[in-house]
């Protein structure tokens, strides 16, 4: 992934997401979605923008399916925000950055 963004499976999801002591974004993405790819730059710089306040993690639906089914994951690019161990916001399809630092601000 990047130095600023890690990647999850479903053999970490529990201890990297939700055992978090900080919030979290997940990014639901798969190698071949051009949206994601459009979107990866946006989610680097917020990473970098909200480090150490906001993690944000990449877990590939195509590999991890499991995750991907429990949170009902329909299309991506899906960005979902935990907090707690829980889902607490979700932005589906390709956001501007504008939206993705509304959906981190809540958060905070």
């Amino acid at each position: 992934m990047s130095e600023n963004i890690a990647s999850v499976t479903e053999s970490n999801f529990q201890s990297e997401v939700l055992q978090s002591e900080i919030p979290t974004i997940v990014d639901f993405w798969a190698e071949w979605c051009m949206p994601c790819k459009a979107m990866a730059p946006i989610l680097e710089e917020l990473a970098v923008k909200y480090q150490g306040q906001v993690n944000f993690v990449k877990l590939n639906v195509d590999d991890n399916r499991n995750i991907a089914s429990q949170y009902q994951i329909r299309g991506i690019p899906t960005l979902i925000l935990f907090k707690g161990g829980s889902p607490l916001d979700q932005l589906v399809g390709l956001g501007q950055k504008a939206q993705i630092d509304d959906l981190v601000k809540k958060a905070l």
